[in-house]
């Protein structure tokens, strides 16, 4: 069963090793763990929902409760603490785009908003729902997870938008095919809502950003359905696919979408390089996103992230030995760590292999085998259970990403971990911040940043806490050019700057295209635009 106030399934968990808490106790401070609101309490709080009944619909209370979050650090401190505050007054669940059109329907008679619900796996708030007088209806599209066809012949297959990664995956295995689309929320995450968000999968190095996967879609939006036809190319005019990509909910409801799909590869490998700092790393993932090595995937991580990596593996014994024997080679505490994967045939995975390493030792790198990189990738959507195990010694986690070019990547890691570090400074509280590269192109980088902090006692107090690093790493991000989102989307989370990067033209141009499929403002309200 699924946690209703944590992360993945309840049966999984990720232990912490002792070793490990008196690490974090040595950097952070002891953490001060508080009971969970027991969800017997949470559910007697409910309010009353406030739409009429309808065949699609539950107003239960614990349907409502377990779709009133997603996975944001402000979605955990209110459901750890009981204090959710809003909830949708239903939840429906279409399995057919026929009901999707009757929902909407519904919607506009009843002066009701709309909020889509893939996997509920956002860390920016996009499915939370806003107080006011209009009711609320959450829409979970779980029910919408069919493969419809499949062209075998071109690549391509259609799906209905609500099927999850796993899902998806399973589906075309059995004609030999692999959509290649791994965020680190794929075990619950959606395709629409990949498409809502902008998603970027751990190996879009090599399958694409889900952009260029998106071949042709159907939107059910207020004023009907818009559908995309697919093409191999098109000169027609603007791309409408774009509007799709990136919509948050705020234009309709994506309930098929058809992707571009790749033969299941014949070999994969995940292999480790050390640095002995942080740019000799950089250099190097610069040229290999520059030189075009075909790999598929790289993650350079910086010293602390290297460090603390290793230590919450748990394997003292191993974490020892290999510290004694990269110090013996000058490999020091600045030294980062790469994990690079590369996809394909047996032939063309080891001849990449080598000319990354190649390349590597040019910077200084000496390779690491493939136990490290291996050990990531069989724990690559495990790592998130983590969040559960530091909650419950005390510790909040969250995590922040932008996009620079090459010549910013240093400057703007550097300045992100610097405002964090005097936000939390000011309120007398330490942290772990660390940062990786986790996706690279020839123009630049993007920056992902993690933060572990004591969560108070106080809920507010954390909350807080959580507002005051996340504007200054927002403004840092700002200052230094940056995107406010790399792969996280907007949300409510990232709305406050969002007009710095579309300007007031690029602003107006969005607000127009919601109101002209949107025109009752009925679809997800405060995401993308202000209330």
């Amino acid at each position: 069963m699924r946690r209703w106030n944590g992360w993945g399934d309840e049966g999984q968990e990720y232990p912490l090793p002792e070793t490990a808490a008196v690490y974090l106790a040595s950097l952070i401070a002891p953490g001060q763990p508080i009971p969970d609101a027991a969800i017997a309490k949470v559910l007697a709080t409910i309010p009353e929902s406030r739409v009429a009944s309808h065949a699609l619909m539950s107003v239960e209370p614990v349907d409502r409760l377990q779709h009133a979050r997603g996975q944001s650090l402000p979605d955990w401190i209110a459901l750890r603490s009981g204090r959710v505050g809003t909830y949708p007054d239903g939840v429906a669940f279409p399995a057919t785009s026929d009901d999707v059109r009757n929902l909407m329907k519904y919607a506009q008679n009843n002066d009701s908003r709309l909020i889509p619900y893939g996997g509920g796996t956002s860390v920016t708030g996009h499915i939370t729902s806003l107080s006011g007088d209009r009711p609320v209806i959450t829409v979970d599209l779980s029910r919408l997870n069919r493969l419809i066809s499949i062209d075998e012949v071109s690549r391509t297959a259609t799906f209905e938008a609500g099927i999850s990664g796993p899902q998806l995956e399973t589906q075309l295995k059995k004609y030999g095919f692999t959509l290649g689309h791994f965020p680190q929320s794929f075990e619950y995450s959606t395709l629409g809502g990949w498409i809502a968000t902008r998603s970027c999968g751990q190996q879009s190095y090599h399958y694409g950003r889900i952009e260029g996967i998106l071949l042709g879609a159907c939107l059910q939006s207020p004023i009907g359905p818009l559908e995309l036809p697919v093409f191999p190319a098109s000169a027609a005019g603007p791309d409408l696919r774009e509007m799709l990509l990136g919509s948050e909910g705020r234009l309709g409801i994506i309930t098929t979408a058809t992707v571009r799909v790749r033969l299941i590869p014949q070999a994969e490998r995940f292999k480790a390089i050390f640095f002995h700092d942080w740019s000799s790393g950089v250099a190097a993932v610069r040229k290999i996103a520059q030189e075009r090595l075909p790999v598929s995937m790289v993650r350079l991580s910086d010293a602390l992230e290297t460090e603390t990596t290793l230590t919450l593996a748990g394997r003292d014994s191993l974490v020892r030995w290999a510290d004694r024997g990269l110090r013996l080679l000058k490999y020091g505490r600045e030294r980062c760590l790469l994990i690079f994967g590369v996809t394909g045939d047996e032939t063309s995975v080891g001849r990449v292999g080598r000319q990354v390493a190649s390349l590597a030792r040019k910077e200084g790198g000496l390779s690491a085998g493939t136990m490290i990189g291996e050990q990531w990738r069989k724990n690559r959507f495990r790592t998130p259970y983590l969040r559960n195990t530091l909650w419950q010694h005390g510790y909040a986690v969250d995590t922040l990403e932008t996009a620079v070019p090459w010549t910013a990547v240093s400057e703007t890691s550097a300045a992100i971990k610097d405002a964090i570090r005097r936000a939390l400074e000011e309120q007398g509280e330490r942290a772990l911040i660390m940062a990786h590269l986790s996706h690279v192109y020839e123009t630049g980088a993007s920056i992902y940043v993690t933060i572990i902090f004591r969560y108070s006692p106080d809920p507010e107090k954390t909350l807080y806490q959580w507002r005051s690093l996340k504007d200054a790493a927002s403004r840092a991000i700002v200052a230094s050019g940056g995107t406010i989102s790399h792969q996280h989307g907007v949300g409510l989370d990232h709305l406050p700057y969002l007009s710095a990067e579309k300007g007031e033209i690029g602003s107006l141009l969005l607000e127009s295209t919601c109101k002209s499929l949107d025109p009752l403002g009925m679809m997800n309200p405060g995401k993308l635009l202000p209330v």
